[in-house]
């Protein structure tokens, strides 16, 4: 999926179908704010005036790339984690052992659903951090994008997480569920307080 244009993407998700879904566009927005991140990394390297933070953006920028990488893989993982759910659904239920295996496969598969996007959380939460530091540091003409970035990996974070919740919803294991609520509970906690501190940044630069 990554491969495909913006405007096959927008179709795919557009259409009769749950997948791909807000899993799939939480990762996409995550990637664009990592994109943001190195495109204003970029933008301050070598500029006069901005000696100071010189090595400081190119490994914001290596950083911000490794991450884009990864969550635009994570589009089509997200998808996948889901297609593997309705895949269980539909397996037969007529036997005792029909229906156990059909239970496991469904129980792994929403597992799955829920570790996907909690890594799609973490790393948009790392191009939320960066962004933050570019809109403090970075190009002050390139203090919009910085900050828009943030705004896109704050949303990317809350996105992906919804998609945990919503997936430990069927999940029977209870130490899974708490130790996913937990992490969730913290992530969503450090994306909000990092959006506040983005807004006072970009504040102070207009």
């Amino acid at each position: 999926m990554k491969d495909f244009s913006i405007e096959k993407l927008s179709e795919l998700t557009a259409a009769n179908s749950a997948s791909p879904g807000g899993g799939s566009v939480s990762a996409l927005a995550g990637a664009y704010a990592a994109s943001l991140a190195c495109m204003v990394a970029k933008l301050t390297q070598g500029k006069k005036g901005y000696e100071t933070v010189d090595k400081e953006m190119m490994q914001i920028d290596q950083e911000a790339e490794a991450l884009r990488l990864k969550l635009l893989d994570q589009i089509a993982r997200d998808a996948s984690s889901f297609d593997a759910f309705m895949a269980a659904l539909r397996m037969p239920k007529g036997s005792d052992e029909e229906k156990a295996a059909r239970s496991k496969q469904m129980q792994d598969a929403l597992r799955q659903a829920c570790e996907v996007p909690l890594e799609t959380a973490i790393w948009s939460l790392g191009a939320l951090r960066l962004a933050l530091e570019c809109v403090r540091t970075g190009n002050a003409n390139a203090a919009s994008d910085g900050y828009v970035g943030a705004l896109m990996a704050r949303s990317s974070v809350l996105g992906a997480l919804s998609n945990v919740r919503i997936n430990l919803a069927g999940i029977s294991d209870p130490a899974f569920s708490k130790e996913m609520k937990t992490a969730c509970m913290r992530i969503e906690e450090e994306a909000r307080a990092l959006e506040r501190e983005a807004e006072a940044a970009f504040s102070s630069r207009i």
